[in-house]
């Protein structure tokens, strides 16, 4: 009977490898996380509190923005907009503990809500007991990413958490970090009074995008909210005023710059949590490449890492299924069978634009299609081609569909227009199906926003076989 200790047990990736193996037979499990409250990143501090707020704001942008509306504008109502996530949040956690502390009510299962800290490569420390397992299974998620610019460390600075549990915000503010976090959170500060420079290291944001898509988002961030959005420019140093803000100093177009604001908003990423892990008492040597395909440490093979913490592709589906490919392959590592890689098919949602403007892209862009020189065609749609999306007076946007160009396998889809998001889950199938484009119904119930899809379809058929 292999005994298996799950390091972060209350999160997105922990819970499914926790799932999976207490209902595999001749298992014994320590499940371990010190979590106060306890619930993962993603119900906690991530994508579920995220959208609840910038919610909000999308409510208020989209009454300011539609002409055919008059009367007051209403303001958004910080303190309303806090105590209602923060009563859905627990929820969710709740939900999320009970379903770990069910487990542990199981046979051969046991929950320690404590820190557990290696004493080598698997034995753990967890609080007063020592834990010695067959494998140990790493999910610590993530934590913020605080870069390392010149004088950080004099500056007082908001980081995503902060800015979610904020019931005041200031007159003004700089940027730094334009990825997924500052695409979610920067309209929504926009909206609720901030004024915004936004700091941007390449020419466009949303590295994973076609050119276009980066483009389409500048001008919508521009055209829409108070944000002046510098491309191409690089953080060099940092210091506080005398007024009790920040002063940045960077680097654009081969000048040097200063930005001054009331507050720093620091949105650059985040990083594996392996902080007070004790990783130096085991073989373990987190890097480049220190986790593989099976979620097996590079270093030890009884060790798997799944979720934020491996540093492959910290978003909350991956993390799921990376967990329940981590499960099976401590059963078949035990069972001495071969193991089977974690295979991800492209799939991200980025909620930019209050989530009225989402990001979407499924399989490959036309970009990673050259890339890896993979044969396709590829035709784009504007959103305000279809008149659903000028009714509804949200007529921005675009969406291009990438096919093989042979036998019509849908390779890829990305949109950037008013119910992206939604349309995810229909393209993740056609791009997993592997289905052929002329198969696909070009019939959506008019007037509605997938006609888009029913665009791209025709435009992709005819292209098929040229």
């Amino acid at each position: 009977m292999p005994h298996v200790a799950i390091i972060g047990a209350y999160g997105s990736a922990g819970v499914p490898v926790a799932g999976e193996l207490a209902d595999a037979p001749d298992v014994e499990l320590t499940l371990v996380d010190d979590g106060d409250p306890g619930g993962g990143l993603c119900i906690l501090r991530g994508c579920m509190p995220s959208k609840e707020v910038i919610s909000a704001g999308a409510h208020r942008f989209q009454a300011r923005h539609d002409r055919r509306l008059t009367g007051d504008l209403p303001e958004i109502d910080l303190e309303r907009v806090v105590a209602t996530k923060d009563d859905h949040v627990l929820g969710f956690a709740e939900h999320r503990r009970a379903a770990v502390h069910d487990l542990a009510e199981r046979d051969d299962v046991e929950f320690l809500h404590d820190t557990a800290r290696f004493v080598d490569d698997h034995t753990l420390a967890v609080g007063d007991r020592t834990v010695e397992a067959d494998y140990v299974v790493i999910a610590t998620g993530s934590t913020v990413n605080v870069p390392d610019v010149d004088g950080i460390g004099d500056v007082e600075y908001m980081t995503s958490a902060d800015v979610l549990d904020a019931t005041s915000l200031p007159d003004s503010g700089v940027v730094m970090g334009f990825g997924y976090v500052g695409l979610e959170l920067v309209p929504y500060l926009a909206e609720a009074g901030t004024e915004l420079t936004v700091i941007e290291h390449d020419e466009r944001p949303l590295d994973e995008a076609d050119p276009e898509y980066g483009d389409e988002l500048l001008d919508l961030y521009e055209d829409n909210w108070d944000v002046d959005i510098r491309t191409e420019t690089r953080e060099r140093r940092l210091e506080p005023t005398d007024d009790g803000g920040v002063r940045l100093h960077v680097d654009r177009d081969g000048e040097s710059e200063a930005v001054e604001a009331e507050e720093l908003f620091l949105f650059t990423g985040r990083r594996p949590n392996l902080d007070g892990l004790g990783i130096e008492h085991t073989a373990l040597e987190p890097g480049s490449g220190w986790v593989a395909d099976t979620m097996q440490a590079r270093d030890d093979e009884r060790t798997f890492v799944v979720g934020d913490v491996n540093g492959r592709e910290p978003i909350l589906h991956v993390a799921k299924e990376q967990g329940i490919r981590a499960a099976e392959n401590v059963l078949a590592h035990a069972r001495g069978e071969a193991l089977e890689p974690y295979e991800n098919v492209h799939h991200h949602v980025v909620f930019s634009g209050l989530g009225v403007y989402p990001y979407v892209r499924v399989g490959y862009s036309v970009d990673a299609a050259r890339r890896r020189d993979v044969d396709h065609v590829a035709v784009t749609r504007a959103a305000s081609d279809d008149g659903v999306f000028k009714s509804k007076d949200v007529p921005e946007g675009r969406a291009t569909l990438v096919v093989d160009p042979d036998d019509g396998t849908v390779l890829g889809y990305q949109g950037l227009h008013y119910h992206a998001d939604v349309m995810a889950k229909t393209m993740q199938l056609a791009v997993e199906m592997e289905l052929d484009v002329r198969d696909i119904p070009d019939r959506a119930y008019h007037p509605t926003t997938p006609e888009i899809i029913d665009g791209l379809v025709r435009d992709a058929a005819e292209r098929v076989g040229e």
